[in-house]
């Protein structure tokens, strides 16, 4: 006699960042969640079509469909570029696109929504996944809990009333809210939501096979790095304008820029401006393999991000764990989230966000001194390994789904 199959409760996740094909460099934090939460749970994942995807595929043991909204070439509103947000910065053209891309997800999630039965469903991003999701809730009629996680941009940006009272209306009908800082909780709290409704799980890294450290590299000494995307609240324009002091105490001093962004051309500018050809390297979008190796050799990782004039700021920080992973000191700017993470002078510097002095002196600080370069290093491995390892954050976010009574 042949035992039943025990059924996995089925969960759909939504997100605008995933990858679009195997080895993207395109941020696979969504990916990584869901794949690790994939053993308990059957995940289907919608996201938006891009130039050169798939419509549909099996990815890391999860199905993936992904939702047309126009023409194919010019489906790229929500490519790597920065993001939604900066992506309509830095050409208003892309604002055309909105529309048929809410459109296409709605359309799809009905679609979806008719055809399968799901117990979850999981919204990256309040808006526009989160609004989506309760707007095809509604006219499905479905009665499906929502869990809804923040990233940090569609919290802290979009700050005219409408968009307020719209991520109000996703909290009010999600059956469940995560952040992923603390600095983020006090926010949503601070709109009204009860503080017992959110909870803080971050997103993680691969702290036990990947982001480690490598012996074999030679870690340089005369090296920093920066990882991300280059858009305004990164900061990267402050660590520019601070290299002229670094390289005044520290000739040999080189800065390895790994990301792309709307930003670059502007960027590219300031280092003319600044006399610092030769000693500033953009290396482009860096797929996710290839990053441990560039911060095993860098003697410093500095992150200067700062509040961009919009209100957007960082949610969490992710590639700061990814150095600590490492074993690569860091250097951050000053604000709220990024204290989840760092402690100032045990596992990492933080100096005053947007100030390009302070930035100068704590970099010339640590080039001064391997032996503080050590201890910080080694107090943020242990600090990442306890807190942020991926099996971690995946137990938390299971407990969500579990506590939803779906299991």
């Amino acid at each position: 006699m042949e035992s039943d199959t025990i059924r996995k409760p089925r969960v759909l996740v939504m997100a605008s960042t995933f990858p679009r094909w195997k080895n993207d460099s395109e941020p696979a934090f969504v990916f990584e969640l869901s794949r690790r939460l994939s053993d308990e749970f059957d995940i289907t994942v919608l996201s938006p079509r891009s130039p050169g995807s798939l419509s549909e595929e099996s990815m890391g043991g999860l199905k993936v469909i992904r939702f047309p909204y126009f023409l194919p070439r010019w489906e790229n509103l929500a490519t790597h570029s920065g993001g939604i947000l900066n992506r309509l910065r830095a050409n208003p053209f892309n604002y055309l696109l909105v529309p048929f891309f809410l459109l296409g997800q709605l359309l799809a999630l009905i679609r979806l929504l008719r055809k399968e039965r799901f117990d979850l469903i999981h919204a990256h991003w309040l808006i526009p996944q989160g609004l989506i999701a309760v707007i095809g809730l509604l006219l499905t009629r479905k009665p499906i809990p929502l869990v809804c996680t923040s990233h940090g941009g569609d919290l802290f940006a979009l700050k005219a009333r409408v968009f307020q009272r719209l991520k109000r209306w996703v909290m009010d009908n999600s059956a469940a809210l995560t952040v992923v800082s603390r600095a983020m909780k006090e926010t949503v709290v601070d709109m009204g939501v009860a503080a017992d409704k959110v909870q803080v799980i971050p997103m993680g890294v691969d702290l036990k096979n990947n982001f480690i450290p490598d012996t074999t590299v030679l870690r340089k000494t005369d090296e920093l790095l920066f990882v991300g995307r280059l858009v305004e609240k990164k900061g990267v324009s402050y660590l520019l304008e601070a290299m002229p002091a670094v390289l005044k105490k520290f000739p040999s001093i080189r800065l390895n820029i790994a990301g792309s962004g709307p930003m670059e051309k502007d960027l590219n500018q300031q280092i003319q401006r600044l006399d610092l050809s030769g000693k500033v390297t953009f290396l482009g979008m860096v797929h996710q393999s290839e990053l441990p190796g560039l911060y095993q050799r860098a003697t410093l990782a500095v992150f200067p991000f700062i509040i961009a004039e919009s209100g957007d700021q960082e949610g969490f920080g992710l590639v700061q764990v990814e150095a600590m992973g490492c074993e690569c000191p860091v250097i951050t700017g000053d604000l709220p989230a990024i204290h989840d993470i760092v402690t100032h002078e045990v596992n990492g510097l933080i100096f005053p966000s947007g100030n390009t002095k302070a930035l100068a002196d704590s970099i010339i600080r640590l080039l001064a001194d391997p032996g503080f370069r050590e201890s910080l290093a080694n107090e943020g491995r242990t600090r990442a390994a306890e807190m942020f390892d991926w099996d971690i954050i995946a137990q938390g976010y299971a407990g969500v789904y579990r506590n939803l009574r779906i299991t």
